[in-house]
């Protein structure tokens, strides 16, 4: 079956180089979550957000290590789907697959409907749903050319981010230090006394179940090893790059803004422009939202990209329809990029038919779902790094401090679920979230059930051979 995996991904084609997979992972953690919904934790926890950013990127370090650990050993385009699997078994793969298909393709509706009503800030004139099918259109243009054109979209992408993160760093330390000309700096008033977490532990630990969100899309770099020419190679560059500089590029990012927006403070709806309003820069606001729309539309792009591959990887394993792993001659899912594309579009259609209706309840339903997949991740690396330690395989990649770190990861998630069962608000997303999970068990386990009978079937349906009488070795034919 390994083998047969194996092929499969190589179906698909090896045009993604080690410099996009590197750029897609550093560029899958800095999204709309932290050029627009950052205020939030901040407003939640005040400057303490700080450790909460702290807390929720060791998380992601963490299950990075272990997700490069197990793709630079097993490239697979059903990633941590088929190590779950390969862990607990089928039914689990399957349902850690399907759940975050439906996440992607779901988050596909509300990243073009949000990108298209951003734009629309600045260009009222143009129809955001024209500007959603607009979008939508494109990049599904893009995934169905080549996986190289989907590769230098997001390397483009992510360096757009990169470059505004780093220049908002550059901007907001001379802001700090005083270094603007005619700008007063607003030293470090904000950190003093109560004002650094003015809400206290509560503050800190409901901050970190929000801003645990912002670094989804890290998992995508795992799906993309498998398209890699050289994947262990890749993935330990990519991960060994991409860990610092996420911290690096978020916290400093984040410690900015707590030390120039105070708490309670109207910027906090749109923070990074906050900043740059307060060093006294023109035309701040429009800049941070033309980058917010291009976060926006990487992630489409990202995430229309992972459903494509995580279908087609189902299907390869019989958990999906059979027709979704058919490739075009430029070796891309064509079925599956198209599936993934159609559900979005319906969700789109509904939401505009049916404003606030559709959309807000399908994103409450999924909007755990990175939780549950980046706890699969660790536990299934726990399994399999046990079994490979037991067996004396040698592992391209090996996450240290193992199993310790490892498991504190895991006491990090069970920290966060505990957050959100507690918090009014969170609960009913987790439970949702939840009660998806069990439809989706039921489902694969039918679905396995139903294989494994329809083999047994067919087994029992074939001609068997025995020998005729003593002696006689001619085999006689028995229906």
């Amino acid at each position: 079956m390994e083998q047969q995996t194996k092929t499969s991904d190589r179906a698909l084609g090896a045009a993604l180089k080690p410099r996009q997979l590197t750029m897609m992972g550093l560029g899958s953690a800095i999204g709309a979550g932290l050029f627009i919904g950052s205020g939030a934790g901040i407003q939640a926890a005040g400057p303490a957000v700080l450790i909460s950013y702290l807390v929720a990127g060791t998380l992601i370090i963490l299950v990075m290590w272990a997700l490069g650990e197990m793709a630079a050993a097993n490239p697979d385009s059903g990633a941590f789907s088929v190590y779950t699997a390969k862990a607990y078994g089928p039914v689990a793969g399957a349902t850690v697959g399907w759940l975050w298909w439906i996440q992607l393709v779901v988050v596909i509706a509300a990243e073009a409907l949000g990108a298209a009503g951003l734009l629309a800030t600045i260009f009222p004139a143009l129809p955001v749903w024209l500007m959603a099918f607009v979008f939508i259109v494109v990049l599904t243009a893009v995934n169905l050319t080549s996986v190289k054109n989907f590769g230098e979209f997001e390397f483009w992408f992510a360096l757009l981010k990169v470059a505004a993160i780093v220049a908002f760093l550059l901007v907001g330390f001379a802001l700090l230090f005083g270094l603007v000309p005619g700008v007063q700096s607003p030293g470090l008033s904000n950190f003093m006394g109560e004002g650094f977490a003015p809400s206290g532990f509560a503050g800190i630990a409901t901050a970190l179940f929000v801003v645990a969100f912002a670094f989804g899309g890290t998992e995508i770099v795992s799906v993309a090893a498998a398209e890699t020419a050289e994947p262990a190679r890749s993935v330990k560059k990519a991960v060994r790059t991409v860990l610092w500089r996420i911290l690096v590029f978020y916290i400093g990012a984040i410690f900015i803004i707590a030390a120039v927006v105070p708490v309670g403070s109207e910027g906090l709806k749109s923070p990074f422009a906050a900043v740059l309003d307060a060093a006294g820069m023109p035309g701040a606001a429009t800049a941070i939202t033309l980058v917010a729309v291009a976060a926006l539309l990487s992630a489409l792009n990202a995430n229309l990209y992972g459903a494509s591959r995580m279908a087609y990887s189902l299907a390869e394993r019989g958990e999906a329809p059979r027709l979704l792993a058919s490739v075009s001659k430029a070796r891309v899912p064509v079925v599956a990029v198209l599936a993934g594309v159609a559900f979005g579009v319906v969700t789109v259609v509904l939401e505009l038919a049916f404003p606030a209706m559709v959309l807000g309840v399908l994103l409450n339903i999924v909007g755990s779902t990175c939780l549950l997949v980046w706890t699969s991740a660790l536990l299934a690396q726990l399994a399999l790094r046990l079994r490979a330690d037991r067996d004396g395989t040698e592992l391209p990649l090996r996450m240290p401090g193992f199993p310790w770190l490892t498991c504190f990861g895991l006491l990090i998630l069970a920290a966060i679920f505990t957050v959100g069962f507690i918090g009014d608000d969170s609960r009913p997303q987790l439970l949702s979230t939840f009660g998806l999970v069990a439809l989706l068990a039921v489902g694969c386990w039918l679905n396995q059930r139903s294989t494994k009978v329809a083999l047994v079937t067919e087994a029992s349906d074939a001609p068997t051979r025995v020998e005729s009488s003593e002696g006689d070795k001619q085999p006689v034919l028995i229906d």
